[in-house]
């Protein structure tokens, strides 16, 4: 790890800040086009300076910064979409944090725990951490996803407007706790025992590196949302004319959210270091409930905007499957590439019956 940034870094999210405005202004595919290149770019500049920042501050504050940063701006783009799309977008909430809890916990761990695997064949993990995340990560998915289903002031997979605030306010007190938990109170849960990293003997970057990485880190989250809202058209059209759900749409968009979290956590994990894939994986399924259910519910509560958040019977099945084999999978403290392949099959099985259900 360097003291300065590559050029690259620089002008990555600078010419995908650029590339956005031209995008807005001239909406041609050919622009288009050229947006879904810078996009990834982007994704990559984001991944470097979210590992600079938490070469400074070290872990887990490094893995918490980027999820943090990734969900307020997912939460904005769902805002957006949900102002601007009335009551067709009721269910895009409900459908992107559905996906992002599904692609990080199966998605983001199978590959990791492959990857790693591969490299390693096994690797090592802290059990109390995970643990702590996954019953944070049931408890908040029951709540907000299965329960409105079996509730009944309201018919299913709406709330009443005092439920929608319950809902809110347990959901963003359990997240806080578990960020206090994980930083402060047990912050020992969530660090590497065993570092076998090449960076652990470099030295840390400069404080004028660290807040220039900051800034360039939130640059090339917000062209990665918006370059994602600009081409969530092109998206939708093409789910509408293979014949997809529109769920499908809501699984797109978390797909390019979570780039950089996804692309992070494989690095780490081929590095040895599966306790911070661990930690981005399971921290960005728990920030998607944590943090965008509140604050969707404070803008369906504000704007009377309709909000729905029961998920289909297929979608509970498939849920309370991947929360089952997590807690099995992670609950060893070792893993290996048998336990990569089954949470990748279960993203597969969500992925083939999203579009043929």
């Amino acid at each position: 790890m360097t003291k300065t940034n590559p050029a690259w870094t620089w002008a990555a999210p600078l010419a995908a800040v650029a590339v956005l405005a031209l995008a807005i202004l001239v909406p041609h595919p050919a622009v288009r086009a050229l947006a879904g290149a810078v996009l990834l770019l982007a994704v990559f500049a984001a991944v470097h300076h979210a590992e600079v920042i938490a070469h400074r501050i070290g872990e887990p504050f490094g893995t918490l910064v980027l999820a943090i940063a990734v969900t307020v701006i997912e939460v904005a783009l769902i805002a957006s979409l949900m102002l601007s799309g009335g009551a067709e977008k009721a269910e895009l909430a409900r459908d992107t944090v559905l996906a992002a809890v599904m692609l990080a916990a199966n998605g983001i761990v199978g590959l990791c725990l492959l990857a790693g695997g591969v490299r390693h064949r096994e690797q090592g993990f802290q059990v109390r951490g995970a643990s702590a995340a996954l019953a944070v990560l049931s408890a908040l998915s029951v709540l907000t996803l299965v329960l409105p289903n079996h509730l009944i002031a309201t018919p299913g997979p709406t709330l009443a407007r005092s439920q929608l605030v319950f809902v809110g306010v347990v959901s963003l007190v359990l997240y806080l706790t578990f960020v206090f938990v994980q930083t402060v109170r047990h912050r020992d849960y969530f660090l590497v025992e065993d570092a076998a990293s090449e960076d652990d003997h470099a030295p840390p970057p400069s404080a004028g590196a660290t807040l220039a990485s900051l800034g360039l880190l939130l640059v090339a989250l917000v062209s990665v949302v918006g370059l994602a809202k600009v081409l969530s058209p092109v998206i939708e059209g093409v789910v509408a004319r293979a014949g997809a759900p529109v769920a499908v749409v809501g699984i797109v968009i978390s797909a390019v959210v979570l780039l950089p979290e996804s692309v992070a956590a494989l690095r780490a994990a081929r590095k040895n270091l599966l306790q911070n894939s661990l930690n981005l994986a399971l921290g960005s399924s728990l920030a998607s409930i944590g943090l965008t259910i509140p604050a969707i519910a404070v803008v369906a509560l504000a704007t009377g905007a309709p909000l729905s958040l029961g998920i289909s019977a297929k979608d509970t099945v498939l849920l309370a499957l991947t929360l089952g084999v997590s807690v099995i999978t992670l609950g060893t403290g070792r893993t290996t590439v048998l336990q990569g392949m089954v949470h990748l099959t279960i993203l597969a099985a969500y992925l083939f019956l999203a579009v043929v259900p």
